[in-house]
């Protein structure tokens, strides 16, 4: 049973403008990333606060607060205007407090996402679920079969976090592998050959937001979307990311793009394993995360089934068939062992 909110109401003391505004960091981040992180809402007036959250997490937001706002009379006297993202995440780890136990089910909770051109509504519980821990995970794994909603889903929230300011940016990467197929082959200038991997990414993007806004965008650089090969060397603060297609990563791709993602940010990484299109002797980056990361409690991995296929219904007839298929041939390799 989900616990009863609480609210606090404090005043950080002593009352100084400047300090209050350090603390806050450019445009309220550092608010943000505590609401973000602790599932709070968090008002000022002044030096006035107003937290509320779950009693655990709404505590953890007021000593954090309490505590962030005597450090900044040192930073005043180091000339340095803000406490920094990264400040906000040691405190946030030091308090312990998302290491206590959460609530792992979101299907009963409010998981619709409001988008300018409209609401978009989980169709299935499961859904629901993976909405729920994007929420609330700095990273998630959406694994599953086409047709899942794994993708849209995650663009959903990536552009619900943009319009409610909660990140700068949004990034949109996958890798450009498919089918066996390399970039070479494909006519055009760079950006002709990455265009038709990425087209998925620009779909969901228009339906949400319009092209003539997306396009603006992507001319800001509010939103870029770029080949997995492009995030090296990167480190990416104040973003959503979502990699997609992951199941063609190698495993060293998928560790660069894991260790790119920087402070007050979130990362979505989806794929389907049964459909990898790597060469035979090169592992998946997804199958080896699924195995390495199993245990990393801040992580979530959420598993769809053909059940979860909005599409066609047909579609979700063919994935069963697929998997009927492969099973059948597994058991007949592992019969009769060449």
């Amino acid at each position: 049973m989900t616990k009863h909110l609480k609210t606090l109401e404090f005043d950080l003391e002593p009352a100084d403008s400047k300090r209050c505004a350090s603390l806050f960091g450019p445009f309220d981040d550092n608010l943000r990333q505590l609401e973000r992180r602790l599932g709070l809402e968090i008002t000022y007036h002044n030096q006035h606060m107003t937290v509320v959250g779950q009693p655990l997490q709404a505590d953890a937001g007021q000593t954090i607060l309490k505590q962030l706002y005597v450090d900044t009379q040192a930073l005043k006297g180091r000339g340095v205007k803000h406490i920094d993202p990264e400040q906000i995440h040691l405190a946030i780890k030091e308090s312990g407090v998302l290491e206590q136990p959460q609530e792992t089910r979101y299907h009963d909770k409010q998981t619709t996402i409001k988008t300018k051109r409209g609401i978009i509504k989980p169709r299935t519980p499961n859904q629901a679920d993976y909405i729920g821990r994007i929420l609330n995970h700095d990273i998630t794994f959406g694994i599953g079969p086409a047709g899942t909603g794994k993708t849209y889903l995650a663009v959903a929230c990536a552009v619900d976090a943009l319009e409610r300011q909660e990140v700068r940016r949004i990034l949109l990467t996958r890798p450009a592998v498919e089918a066996g197929e390399k970039l070479g082959f494909l006519p055009g200038d760079l950006s002709q050959k990455v265009d038709p991997y990425l087209r998925p990414l620009y779909d969901a993007l228009f339906e949400m937001l319009g092209f003539e806004q997306v396009e603006k965008m992507i001319e800001r650089s509010v939103i870029e979307i770029a080949p997995l090969a492009y995030m090296r060397g990167r480190t990416l603060n104040d973003a959503f990311i979502i990699l997609d297609e992951s199941q063609n990563t190698t495993t060293e791709q998928m560790k660069m793009f894991l260790t790119r993602i920087g402070f007050n940010s979130k990362a979505v990484i989806t794929g389907d394993i049964t459909q990898i299109d790597l060469p035979r002797h090169q592992n998946s980056g997804l199958r080896h995360a699924i195995q390495v990361l199993s245990d990393v409690s801040t992580l979530s991995f959420h598993f769809f089934k053909t059940a979860d296929v909005v599409r066609h219904p047909v579609v979700a007839q063919i994935v069963e068939a697929y998997d009927a298929f492969d099973a059948a041939e597994r058991r007949k390799q592992q019969s009769n062992p060449s």
